[in-house]
């Protein structure tokens, strides 16, 4: 019993390392490139990647639960107060969740405005009360 949960579990393990193999071999494409490095495009990308797909599909799947309550509480409670409890609930746990997201959405923009990250151009070390000073030439 415990072999096979090992061995199962040792199988998952192998295969997300398969997975992540190609990520780490075009590791070399994060290089610092002097004006934020590959790690300032990867922030760039995740806060793009959370405002633009995440956040709004998470808000469709909160707006769905909340219909969901309604029909809950309107159509199938009807004299069950049981049911209308239930779609109650469910109506206020979506509201919350709705909160919750706008938020979290604030935190994101926030985020890509302070690093200057939402004009596609990260605030890099050089940058001194907008003064920019070039980078050392070689």
């Amino acid at each position: 019993m415990i072999v096979s949960t090992i061995k199962k579990n040792l199988l998952i393990a192998l295969s997300f390392s398969m997975l992540a193999l190609p990520f780490l071999v075009s590791a070399a494409g994060l290089a610092d490139d002097g004006t934020g490095g590959g790690f300032g495009k990867l922030l760039e990308d995740l806060l793009t990647f959370a405002n633009t797909i995440l956040i709004p599909f998470i808000i469709g799947i909160a707006f769905l639960f909340f219909v969901w309550g309604m029909f809950r509480y309107f159509i199938f409670g009807g004299a069950n107060d049981e049911a209308k409890e239930k779609g109650k609930s469910l109506m206020i746990y979506a509201t919350l969740g709705f909160v919750i997201i706008i938020v979290f959405w604030g935190v994101i923009n926030l985020l890509s405005s302070s690093t200057g990250l939402d004009k596609g151009t990260a605030v890099s070390d050089t940058d001194v009360k907008g003064v920019t000073i070039p980078p050392p030439s070689s």
